[in-house]
């Protein structure tokens, strides 16, 4: 099992995630609603939700919204916030305990890309998903994003013979536009529209000085010497020159798809 794979990974990460991860992943999660019309008869599910960023945003439409996630610690993370319209449930999202054709518009944001079976993942979507409702995904491209995109160019820099974390087999399959319409239309949905959105993520160098939080997710980080991290630590202030800003920038695929 991957790290990513496990829940209790994420049970020790959410509120470091919702810290660092959920305001940056929030962005895409607007670009997301924003090709969705939502109002407050809109039934609405979040697959994966992590921390909440595309549930609590959703449910400011005044729509009625169910995340769902593996991880205990991050469906408490969205149970916190105590919004009427938002149930937040523990539930694995290769095979959800919902009955079919049950929500108007079903999104999973960088979630169903992380499952071991994301194509059960993708089909459990649009199995709950009413005809002529909407599923939503959104993926990173190939490399990932942020603070993970930026430490793997790094050791492909400094460390070109050291092979790099490998992404979930979701991300890599689904790079490519094409490849990520026929998955959707495979899991039942017709008619996908893909579009790229990029945002900068902006790394504050102030972070350096506690480098262990700021990349302690990723493998790329914890598989290095402190050694080899003081140098990848000298080569982020490198990148930055004189700023206290570094702007990664990020794509991500966002499809938009009609049961």
């Amino acid at each position: 099992m991957q790290q990513f794979e496990n829940p209790a990974h994420w049970d020790s990460a959410a509120q470091h995630y919702e810290k660092t991860a959920h305001p940056f992943t929030a962005l895409y999660a607007q670009a997301a609603l924003a090709r969705v019309p939502l109002s407050p008869e809109s039934r609405v599910l979040d697959v994966a939700a992590g921390t909440g960023a595309l549930a609590l945003a959703a449910a400011q439409t005044g729509a009625q919204v169910l995340a769902t996630d593996f991880s205990p610690g991050m469906v408490a993370r969205i149970a916190v916030a105590g919004l009427r319209n938002v149930d937040a449930r523990v539930m694995d999202g290769q095979a959800l305990a919902l009955s079919d054709a049950s929500f108007d518009a079903v999104f999973s944001i960088f979630g169903v890309i992380m499952f071991p079976d994301w194509r059960k993942g993708l089909a459990e979507m649009a199995r709950v998903t009413r005809p002529g409702g909407t599923g939503v995904v959104a993926t990173w491209q190939a490399r990932g994003a942020a603070t993970f995109l930026l430490l793997g160019q790094i050791r492909q820099t400094l460390f070109p013979e050291r092979a790099g974390m490998t992404m979930p087999e979701a991300v890599q399959a689904l790079s490519a536009p094409e490849d990520f319409a026929r998955a959707l239309i495979a899991a039942g949905y017709r008619d996908p529209q893909i579009e790229r959105v990029t945002h900068d993520y902006q790394l504050d160098l102030a972070a350096l000085s506690d480098p262990d939080s700021l990349f302690g997710m990723s493998p790329d980080w914890t598989s290095l010497t402190d050694a080899e991290k003081a140098e990848v630590v000298a080569e982020v202030r490198r990148l930055a020159g004189d700023r206290a800003i570094l702007p990664i920038p990020s794509t991500a695929l966002i499809a938009v798809a009609t049961r």
